[in-house]
């Protein structure tokens, strides 16, 4: 008699292995501004840049999962540079009267140089892997 063998699918498993320590300065990068983008959404809640707040945390909260489970690493290596320079850019108009008279809080100085950081990091992996 055959005994029938099942195999289980046991779903995302972390590939914590495959991840140099590049990937750890990015991982680090996009959990300080995620979390900076969840603490103020959450603070400027139930108003829309409130809500647009915490979706871009969840966003660096998912690029994260992302890298960790070593899925599409690369497309999102794009998708995070993209995202993130994006965001950079849009700071930057929204606020440029501030910046232009030097009123730039912690917050935000801690926040773009984790960008800016996250987005350098970004296109090496990316060229690296290519």
């Amino acid at each position: 008699m055959a005994q029938a063998s099942a195999t289980r699918d046991e779903g995302p498993s972390l590939a914590l292995g495959s991840l140099g320590t590049l990937h750890w300065v990015g991982i680090v990068l996009a959990a300080i501004t995620g979390v900076i983008h969840l603490v103020l959404g959450v603070s400027f809640l139930p108003s829309p840049f409130g809500v647009a707040f915490v979706v871009a945390g969840v966003g660096f909260g998912l690029g994260i999962a992302a890298i960790l489970l070593d899925y599409r690493r690369r497309l999102f290596y794009v998708l995070g540079a993209l995202f993130t320079l994006g965001q950079v850019v849009l700071w930057y108009q929204v606020n440029a009267a501030d910046i232009a008279a030097g009123d730039v809080g912690t917050i935000d100085i801690v926040d773009k140089v984790a960008q800016v950081l996250l987005v350098a990091v970004l296109v090496v992996l990316y060229r690296r892997e290519s």
